[in-house]
């Protein structure tokens, strides 16, 4: 293989001569045999001999270099939100816009893909010299991002998913804004790698990250969250043994709610006097005479 042109780089190169097929191109070494085919199919565009053509080059099913008039959108180094092409049993390959997918390992991804997700990559080189990606981008959205300065609470911001933590996701916004947005904030269910999500601002840090929210505003969400309370309650003859002092993980388990967004709303409902507790047992007064 020509040392000068590797798979995977693309160059400026000269068209010198054709045949039924399609183009060749010059490789440089003085040997036509080492000229390099760009296909009919892999024309954008009618060329001429002496033509000088912008292309990318790959290796074709018998492992000759081969090249394209379609160019990637993701260069060497850089982040981007690609879609997933194919899953093997080795990875995934990843659609940069050029020709041929690139190779994502399983050891360079964040959780498990599927074809036709969206994820953020970086485009590499391996140590064998092939081109490949990997999900692993937060030093770089770090170094691409800027603070929240001239954003406000309550703010509607959209962003895409790049890491999975314990507690939530981190998101890279279209702002150029971190986001985290806590498992309580979801809205309920888990989100995907890549996935595109819409919220509002709830909290902007010092460091000028900010914290962001699927829910309702927090009127709004109290009435929901008090409602959903009720519907628990009618379904258990208007009585359970959850209050106050439930701990955090059943108050999740039985109500998909935080803490402290439970609290809210039986605070909401006690005032309202919708409910009472005794004995740790919270009541609904509508239904008080009814047996657990």
């Amino acid at each position: 293989m020509n040392s000068k042109y590797q798979p995977g780089g693309e160059y400026l190169m000269k068209v010198v001569r054709q045949s039924a097929i399609g183009a060749f191109l010059d490789a440089g070494t003085g040997n036509t045999s080492d000229d390099i085919l760009l296909h009919l199919a892999q024309q954008t565009a009618s060329v001429e001999v002496g033509d000088v053509v912008p292309v990318s080059l790959y290796l074709d099913p018998q492992k000759r270099l081969a090249a394209s008039m379609r160019l990637a959108t993701l260069k060497e180094g850089e982040v981007g939100r690609m879609p997933v092409i194919n899953v093997t049993k080795q990875g995934a390959f990843v659609s940069i816009g050029a020709e041929r997918g690139v190779f994502l390992p399983f050891s360079e991804m964040r959780g498990r893909v599927m074809r036709g997700q969206t994820v953020w990559v970086k485009l590499y080189r391996d140590k064998t010299g092939r081109q490949a990606v990997t999900m692993k981008v937060e030093e770089e959205l770090k170094a691409m991002s800027k603070p929240a300065a001239g954003a406000r609470v309550g703010q509607e911001v959209t962003g895409w998913v790049y890491n999975d933590l314990d507690d939530g996701w981190l998101l890279f916004t279209e702002e150029g804004y971190i986001a985290f947005l806590h498992k309580d904030e979801a809205g309920g269910g888990m989100l995907k790698m890549g996935e595109e999500v819409k919220g509002r601002i709830a909290f902007i840090r010092p460091d000028g990250r900010i914290n962001i929210s699927r829910r309702p505003q927090k009127e709004t969400a109290m009435g929901e969250d008090a409602e959903k309370i009720i519907g628990y309650l009618k379904g258990r003859q208007g009585r359970m043994p959850y209050g106050d002092a439930t701990p955090p993980d059943i108050v999740r388990e039985k109500f998909q709610l935080s803490k402290a967004a439970f609290k809210r709303a039986l605070g909401r409902l006690l005032k309202e006097g919708t409910i009472r507790q005794e004995d740790g047992w919270t009541v609904l007064v509508a239904e008080s005479g009814a047996e657990e």
